[in-house]
């Protein structure tokens, strides 16, 4: 059986069990092109490492990647597609995660007021939809997926939750939001009704001109774009810009410091915050634990670099 003929039907099983995997999607076809779509039983273990290694520098996407095929292989060996799994065992020494960047509340701010300004004629809406990604990403600490993922039957504004459907571990969770964010969503879906809702109360809730989910390819760099024009660029010492997906980072980062702020126990309550992340574990969340000493130290400091200039804001 064909590669992407084992791929498809495959992903036709997940969905019916209502599994979005838009990425993984991408990731698998990729494999079959660059194996060049013959029987999925004749790719080898020195085909798979050279795809699960990818072009230049063994990158962290390999966890990700092996991880997908394992979920597909599973799948092929029970349906008798293959007779084993040919995946790498062993697994390399990836190189080591690059840190979080934690925003500060002024470049959340300055992040979306440039979101909000994106123009272009042929998308008159594009400027509030990536407006609230980034509020949603912030206010709700959603997944980049995850606020794509929404639609209109996601959004309750009279219990002011959302439906966060089967994502990262195959989970749905109701995510409470604040009345800030639930007055952005409402004014929001007010102009959304413009736009076509081809699949009803499925459609998108960010969505194209056209009324389609958003392409993650033309959110990143739309993101790049909006970074630029918010003035924030690569951190000194750092190798690469604040990413988009630090956004969710943030929310929580800026809610433990809340927390501690507040003198409440934060890790009693710490479990409730994975809960509301969508986190598989506590154990996830504890990082945050590690960063939150720091954070609070670089906010001490900042106080007291304005309280020696008089309170003034220049």
């Amino acid at each position: 059986m064909k590669t992407s003929d084992v791929i498809a039907a495959y992903l036709a099983v997940r969905r019916a069990q209502g599994v979005q995997l838009r990425s993984s999607e991408r990731v698998l076809y990729r494999l079959a092109r660059q194996t060049g779509d013959g029987e999925f039983d004749a790719i080898t273990t020195e085909d798979l490492a050279l795809f699960l290694h990818g072009p230049g520098e063994l990158s962290s996407t390999w966890k990700g990647k092996h991880g997908m095929l394992n979920s597909l292989y599973r799948f092929a060996v029970t349906r008798g597609y293959a007779q084993l799994n040919a995946l790498p065992q062993r697994k390399p020494k990836l190189p080591q995660a690059h840190p979080a960047y934690i925003y500060s509340t002024a470049e959340v701010q300055r992040l979306v007021d440039a979101a909000a300004r994106l123009q272009n004629p042929k998308s008159p809406l594009q400027g509030s939809t990536y407006r609230l990604l980034l509020l949603l990403m912030y206010g709700a600490a959603l997944r980049v997926s995850e606020a794509m993922g929404l639609q209109l039957r996601d959004v309750d504004l009279q219990a002011a939750t959302l439906t966060i459907r089967e994502t990262k571990f195959y989970k749905t969770r109701l995510v409470p939001i604040g009345p800030h964010l639930a007055g952005e969503l409402r004014q929001y879906l007010g102009q959304r009704t413009l736009l076509p809702m081809k699949q009803g109360q499925e459609s998108a809730v960010l969505c194209s001109r056209t009324g389609q989910h958003l392409w993650y390819q033309n959110v990143v760099k739309l993101f790049q774009r909006i970074r630029h024009d918010a003035g924030i660029g690569t951190p000194q010492g750092a190798s690469r810009p604040p990413r988009m997906h630090d956004l969710r980072h943030t929310a929580a980062m800026h809610r433990l410091v809340r927390w501690y702020e507040q003198g409440l126990d934060v890790n009693s309550l710490l479990p409730k915050l994975s809960t509301y992340m969508g986190h598989s574990g506590v154990t996830s969340t504890q990082r945050y634990l590690h960063m939150t000493p720091d954070l609070l130290a670089q906010a001490n400091q900042r106080f007291a670099a304005y309280a020696e200039q008089g309170g003034s804001h220049a």
